[in-house]
């Protein structure tokens, strides 16, 4: 199992990777000034349950067939990076809080949430080194299950912190020029996530 000193390291890689901007803080932040708290939960459940599946998915040898056909691994990270492009124009074109009760827009849902972990870029990039660092060959599939739990435990509170933080913005935001302005320094923020993916191309 992880010792006592794995164990510390890994949690402050946990808390980084995890509180530093990335998609989905951006986006959760957006939904929680846009929609609300409450309407934002599934979002919140579906990237805390969806990401520690992707660790599990990853540790039992999904790390393994993208060590082997590399160009697997470059085709999600580019389908990732498009859908990151279209979420992001999404959220630049909102143009009051008024219309976002409006059908056509909607919060993202839990299995839609839970679903982009697959397609972003910053998440394969935590899991792989999650997975590869932290869990020793020594009981390895149970320090697997435990790097995704610890992981869901950590998500819950930090995407609620930032839906929270999100919606505190929402009176000041009242007035359409700042939204925008908001809305596409958010949309931003997701495209300059792509930054790493970039580099490493």
């Amino acid at each position: 199992m992880l010792t006592s000193e794995m164990w510390s390291v890994f949690i402050v890689f946990a808390i980084v990777t995890i509180v530093t901007p990335g998609p989905n803080n951006a986006m959760v932040v957006t939904s929680g000034m846009n929609f609300g708290v409450h309407r934002t939960i599934p979002h919140i459940l579906g990237i805390s349950l969806g990401f520690p599946l992707m660790i599990i998915v990853v540790g039992m040898g999904l790390n393994t067939v993208f060590s082997a056909y590399p160009v697997l691994y470059q085709i999600v990270r580019y389908l990732g990076a498009i859908y990151l492009l279209y979420l992001a124009w999404n959220i630049a074109r909102l143009r009051s809080i008024s219309d976002n009760k409006a059908e056509s827009n909607k919060p993202l849902s839990f299995l839609s949430a839970a679903v982009f972990q697959w397609v972003n870029p910053k998440g394969w990039m935590m899991a792989i080194t999650a997975v590869s660092t932290y869990a020793a060959r020594d009981h390895y599939f149970a320090n697997v299950f435990i790097i995704a739990f610890v992981f869901g435990l950590l998500l819950i509170p930090n995407c609620s912190l930032w839906a929270i933080f999100g919606n505190s913005l929402r009176r000041w935001l009242t007035n359409p020029q700042r939204l925008r302005l908001f809305n596409i320094t958010m949309a931003a923020l997701l495209v300059a996530s792509l930054y790493p993916l970039i580099k490493t191309s």
